[in-house]
């Protein structure tokens, strides 16, 4: 039952209703049809004692040109966003797709558009069914206009925010701002706080998964509940963003050396939440390699970008340095589920999904390898001793794609300047 009603799977059901475009509208048009019959309760007051009489033929004609211009303005705008859409992965890449339907301000707009057609047509049908008296007509007068400001407003607002729906350069700040949330949460609970997974392989019976897919959320609170039933531990071996298939381990339980276990592995598989795609939220890797799907998109030959491969190796470092900062981290802070053991994320594979492949597809581009290994000797500056050595690591591997990859002596030599200048500050923070 924990399974079901954890907080963390709570939270991950609201970010995939983030991700449904119905939920919404669903709601304003509930809410819509809500605002019509409180405005009959004014009926049963004496309101209509103190208000103007307001005239009927002039609310239906108001209602009447709302419910036909929401109707086309929610066309045009489920119009725009599908192009925006499209967009965004002909342009990005595919797997931003979700980030982007996601705006929560474009889903606002068409909420509010449909909502005000909803109302304007269940108020109409009303009023010309004699449904209000004086202080009801009165009320849906000024229902009817918080509704028409609502609306401009939004529009004027949303106009702003689909023009640039779907471009380029939101594409790549709404996927950073993704990927820097979940790179904030790994790092303020690094193994999800459980133990620290110890450096041996785990002792005890392997649990396997039972489906082919990505692991998206592993309830950490359900596999303590499962291992203090059980008196064992429980050691995880398949983080969010793992492949998961049937002989892939998920995790490991035991409650004696000898590796026997009174812990139910049905509830163990439970507790791995697998499903067809990787997400955002709990894989900080994927959001790595969206935005390095990005730049080797912009490097490809028919796009020739070079520019926005630049625009992502910035991003690359703003984000590092963000892992890097440890100010938010409680030292000392005892775990809190304490029989599970959670690998931490190794900084080597963080720098993997980031630069292999604009090292790849960039070594070409004299300009590409020059950010590139400035950004790695940034990186090498601020970073611990493991940043440091993912940072001397890429640098030499990018140095020695640039070397085959340029034609001409002068813009290799370039790169090797500045590859050095990587190296070397590796070297000096480590010495």
């Amino acid at each position: 039952m924990s399974v079901i009603i954890s907080r963390g799977r709570l939270k991950l059901l609201g970010h995939r209703l983030r991700e449904r475009l119905w939920v919404k509208p669903l709601v304003i048009c509930l809410l819509s049809i809500a605002n019509v019959f409180v405005a009959k309760l004014a009926d049963d007051t004496d309101l209509a004692q103190f208000v103007p009489a307001i005239s009927a033929d002039s609310i239906e004609s108001l209602l009447s040109i709302m419910a036909s211009s929401m109707l086309v303005i929610a066309t045009f705008a489920v119009g725009s966003m599908v192009s925006a859409y499209a967009s965004a992965s002909s342009t990005a890449t595919p797997r931003s797709f979700r980030l982007v339907i996601a705006d929560d301000v474009s889903q606002n707009a068409l909420s509010t558009f449909i909502g005000a057609f909803i109302f304007s047509v269940v108020a109409l049908t009303a009023a010309k069914n004699d449904y209000f008296e004086s202080a009801g007509l009165f009320t849906l007068f000024i229902l009817m206009a918080a509704v028409f400001s609502i609306v401009i407003l939004t529009f004027l607002r949303w106009v702003d925010r689909i023009a640039r729906l779907g471009r380029l350069g939101m594409t790549i700040d709404v996927v950073e701002k993704a990927t820097a949330d979940a790179l904030k949460r790994r790092r303020d609970a690094p193994t999800l706080q459980g133990v620290a997974k110890r450096p041996y392989d785990p002792v005890g019976k392997a649990v396997f998964a039972t489906r082919v897919g990505y692991v998206q959320h592993v309830d950490i609170a359900a596999l303590q509940a499962c291992a203090e039933k059980g008196q064992g531990r429980i050691v995880v071996t398949a983080l969010p963003g793992t492949f998961a298939a049937p002989g892939q381990a998920l995790a490991c339980v035991s409650d004696s050396p000898d590796g026997n276990t009174a812990i139910d592995c049905e509830q163990v598989i439970q507790s791995f939440l697998i499903g067809d795609d990787r997400t955002f939220q709990e894989d900080p890797r994927f959001g790595l390699v969206v935005l390095s799907e990005i730049a080797g998109r912009a490097l490809s030959p028919a796009v020739n970008d070079p520019g926005t491969a630049i625009d992502v190796i910035g991003t690359f470092v703003r984000l590092f340095v963000l892992w890097n900062d440890s100010g938010a981290q409680e030292e000392g802070e005892a775990p809190k589920y304490d029989r599970v053991e959670v690998p931490e994320l190794a900084v080597r594979d963080l720098f993997d999904d980031a630069f292999t492949a604009i090292a790849r597809d960039g070594a070409g581009t004299v300009e590409v390898a020059v950010r590139l290994q400035k950004a790695l000797r940034s990186l090498a500056l601020i970073g611990d001793s493991a940043m440091r050595g993912a940072a001397a690591y890429h640098g030499r591997l990018a140095l020695a794609r640039t070397e085959q990859a340029l034609n001409l002596p002068e813009d290799a030599a370039t790169v090797r300047a500045v590859a050095a200048l990587t190296q070397t500050a590796a070297f000096e923070r480590t010495g």
